[in-house]
C-alpha cells in the first residue's frame, strides 16, 4: 500500500464529508492505494457517526473512537500503531490543510529519499496576534533548541517513512515535534515543502494561545530528554556530587575553623550560629538526593515501560 492518511479530529463534522471526497480523487487521479484513518478524540457531535458511514460505503476509511478528549499525541500513537502505508500523511481535519499536497509530499519523499517531509504554511491565514506572531517566536525557539531546521513545527500536514513513525513513541503534548523525535532516533534525512493554507471554512479552532505556553515547555522537556533521558545519572548524579562536595568542603572548612579556635582557646562560638552551616547541610542533602534521583532514573529506563495512556472505545 502506498498511503496511510492519518487524521484526527475533535468536533468536525461539517468538514468530513468534503474532506475525504478530496482526498480520494486526489489519490485516483494520481493511481495511489491509501487508507485512510480517522482518529475522533472524544468528539460530542455527529463526527463518529459520520465517520462509520462513510466506513460503509468506503473500504478505505478506519477509524478509530477515542472515550474522551486525550490530545492530538494519543490520536497520532493509536494511528501510527496501527497504519500499513510505506508512506504516512498525517493532516488536520478542519481543510486548512489541502488534500491537494498529498501528492507532492509522497514524491518528496519517494523520489528524493527523505524520512520526513514537513509541510510550510509559509503563506498563513491565522489571527496575526493570537497564532502568528507566537507561531514565528515558537518556532525560531525550537529550531535553536532542537537544532532541527524547520520554519514551521505546527504545521500538521507532515509526511514519514512508515520506520520513522513505528520507531517513535508519540505522548504528552510532543506531536509538534515529531521531526525532532526522528532526528534523535536517527532519521535526519528532513525537509519541508511550502504548502497552501486557508482560513478554516468551518467550525472554530480547537487551540488557544496557551499551547504555545505548552510548547515552549515541551520544548524544554524535549530538549533535557534528549541530552539525558538516556543516562539521567549523567545529569542528576553529576550535579548531585558536585553538589555534595561543595557541602562537604564547606563542613570540613567549619569543623577545621572551630578546631584551630579551640587549639588557640577561643571558645563560645557555636558551628549553629554560622550560616555556612546550614548551607553546607543543605548543599550535602540536596546533592544526596539528586544522585538517588539519577540512581532511580537509571534504573527506571531499564524497564520496558508498554502501555497506553488512551483508551480506545471503539475501532471500526
Amino acid at each position: 500500500m502506498n498511503l496511510s492518511i492519518v487524521i484526527p479530529l475533535l468536533n468536525e463534522e461539517a468538514s468530513l464529508e468534503e474532506l475525504f471526497s478530496r482526498i480520494k480523487t486526489v489519490c485516483d487521479s494520481h493511481n495511489l492505494s491509501y487508507e485512510v484513518w480517522f482518529i475522533d478524540d472524544g468528539s460530542t457531535d455527529l463526527s463518529w457517526a459520520i465517520i462509520e458511514n462513510l466506513a460503509t460505503q468506503n473500504t478505505e476509511i478506519h477509524g478509530i473512537k477515542f472515550s474522551k478528549n486525550y490530545g492530538k499525541s494519543q490520536a497520532l500513537h493509536a494511528a501510527f500503531e496501527k497504519v500499513k502505508g510505506d508512506i504516512i500523511i498525517t493532516m488536520d481535519a478542519d481543510l486548512q490543510d489541502f488534500p491537494e499536497e498529498i501528492p507532492g509530499l509522497y514524491q518528496k519523499i519517494t523520489e528524493e529519499n527523505y524520512d520526513i517531509v514537513s509541510g510550510w504554511k509559509k503563506k498563513r491565514f491565522d489571527n496575526v496576534m493570537t497564532k502568528n506572531i507566537p507561531s514565528k517566536l515558537f518556532n525560531a525557539a525550537a529550531r535553536k533548541v532542537s537544532g532541527v531546521t524547520l520554519n514551521d513545527f505546527n504545521c500538521g500536514l507532515k509526511a514519514y517513512k512508515k520506520q520513522v513513525v513505528k520507531s517513535i513513541d508519540v505522548y504528552g503534548d510532543m506531536h509538534r515535534y515529531i521531526p525532532v523525535l526522528a532526528a534523535n532516533a536517527g532519521f535526519r534525512r528532513i525537509t519541508e515543502k511550502e504548502v497552501k493554507h486557508q482560513a478554516r471554512p468551518y467550525g472554530t479552532s480547537k487551540f488557544g494561545t496557551e499551547r504555545f505556553v505548552r510548547g515552549f515547555l515541551d520544548l524544554i522537556t524535549l530538549w533535557f530528554v534528549s541530552r539525558f533521558g538516556g543516562r539521567p545519572m549523567h545529569f542528576f548524579g553529576a550535579v548531585g556530587t558536585l553538589m555534595f562536595i561543595f557541602g562537604f568542603m564547606s563542613a570540613l572548612w567549619l569543623g577545621i575553623s572551630k578546631l584551630i579556635d579551640v587549639s588557640r582557646g577561643i571558645y563560645g562560638h557555636l558551628l549553629a550560629n554560622n550560616p555556612w552551616f546550614f548551607i553546607a547541610l543543605t548543599m550535602m542533602v540536596l546533592g544526596t538526593l539528586l544522585f538517588i534521583a539519577g540512581f532511580l532514573g537509571e534504573m527506571m529506563i531499564r524497564s520496558n515501560r508498554d502501555h497506553k495512556n488512551y483508551f480506545v472505545e471503539e475501532t471500526i
